[in-house]
């Protein structure tokens, strides 16, 4: 096929859709945006994204590449595309690609973030964005277990099973925050790459460190042990979880 490549960043309320991937039996993210495309093209175009994620989860700084045969500037592309995306998509930003460039192999690493509202009633406009969690919190305990991610380390006991072969489960966590303003609660990640369920693992895990359930220090114990996770390291809830960045 020939024509120009084109990088774009996609922000989109995961809310209604069953993920990024496209699906035969839901809707995905990738569909929906891959038949706005396909319409500007005049015929079918093939999304390339940097990750999965899951249903529910959401994105603000996703980012993927396709070709088009078509000359339209990307000034252009991203007025156009975003007129036949549904509310719930949008194309931010949009350029011509080098024709090495590869939207998941070519990252370096993504920023997740993961946001959780600590109080006895949730507000309803936040439900869709913020897990909520009306017991009260150690914060500093969750910032101590939080330091025992970052680095190398195998996160089979913090991933899910993808029903897929796997090279390896070893994964690097450059840096892991955690922010409280008020009753807002923020987790900050960034890493190389994630395994499946991988940061709502983590996640979850660290919830139940600042309920008082486990002590900081378990991180390090089932990091070390290498075995698959088990009903003490709960997933956090999709809703709450953005795909902040993605880095080149």
């Amino acid at each position: 096929m020939e024509g120009r490549k084109y990088r774009v960043v996609i922000a989109y309320d995961g809310t209604s859709y069953s993920g990024w991937q496209y699906q035969e039996n839901a809707l995905g993210v990738q569909q929906v945006v891959e038949e706005a495309l396909a319409y500007l093209e005049g015929g079918p175009v093939r999304v390339f994204g940097s990750s999965r994620t899951d249903a529910g989860v959401h994105a603000k700084g996703f980012s993927a590449h396709f070709r088009l045969t078509k000359p339209i500037p990307p000034k252009n592309l991203v007025r156009a595309a975003n007129s036949r995306l549904p509310e719930s998509v949008r194309i931010l930003k949009a350029a011509y690609a080098a024709e090495d460039f590869d939207a998941r192999l070519s990252a370096k690493g993504k920023e997740y973030r993961y946001q959780l509202y600590q109080a006895d009633i949730l507000p309803p406009h936040l439900a869709p964005y913020w897990t909520f969690c009306h017991r009260p919190l150690n914060l500093e305990a969750m910032r101590q277990a939080a330091a025992h991610f970052v680095g190398r380390h195998d996160f089979v006991s913090f991933a899910a099973n993808p029903n897929r072969e796997l090279e390896t489960t070893v994964r690097t966590v450059f840096s892991f925050e955690v922010k409280n303003v008020g009753h807002r609660y923020t987790f900050i990640v960034r890493g190389d790459g994630f395994l499946y369920k991988q940061v709502r693992s983590m996640v979850g895990f660290l919830i139940s460190v600042g309920k008082g359930n486990e002590i900081p220090d378990a991180v390090r114990e089932l990091l070390e042990a290498h075995t698959p996770r088990t009903a003490r390291v709960e997933t956090a809830p999709s809703r709450g979880l953005f795909l902040w960045k993605v880095f080149y």
